[in-house]
């Protein structure tokens, strides 16, 4: 009686074994990798690289603040801006300021 429930265990594990490797190879064929990436680039500029009109608005509407780094950042085709991260004693802010010097929203 061990002999045969033994044989029957092993024969039914062998069984397990090759339906699940043929399950595991089925699975992978049918595999695809989706890379997701994020649409906005941001690209580090100098502060002195920044367009006129930025360091205009940053001189006349931001004058309290020190600008300590700054970004080009392209969300889409139509939306592009500079991100100014600025400081006041112990305040930190980040500006985002079209080509223009408009503030972006």
């Amino acid at each position: 009686m061990k002999k045969l429930i033994l044989s029957a265990t092993l024969a039914f594990a062998g069984f397990a074994v090759v339906q699940a490797s043929e399950l595991k190879s089925a699975k992978n064929d049918k595999i695809e990798i989706v890379s997701v990436q994020d649409s906005v680039v941001k690209t580090p500029i100098k502060l002195e690289e920044l367009p006129d009109p930025v360091k205009k608005a940053l001189a006349d509407a931001y004058k309290d603040w020190t600008p300590t780094a700054a970004f080009h950042v392209k969300e889409s085709a139509t939306k592009e801006y500079y991100q100014v991260d600025v400081k006041k004693e112990q305040e930190v802010g980040s500006l985002k300021i079209d080509k223009d010097g408009k503030p972006v929203q």
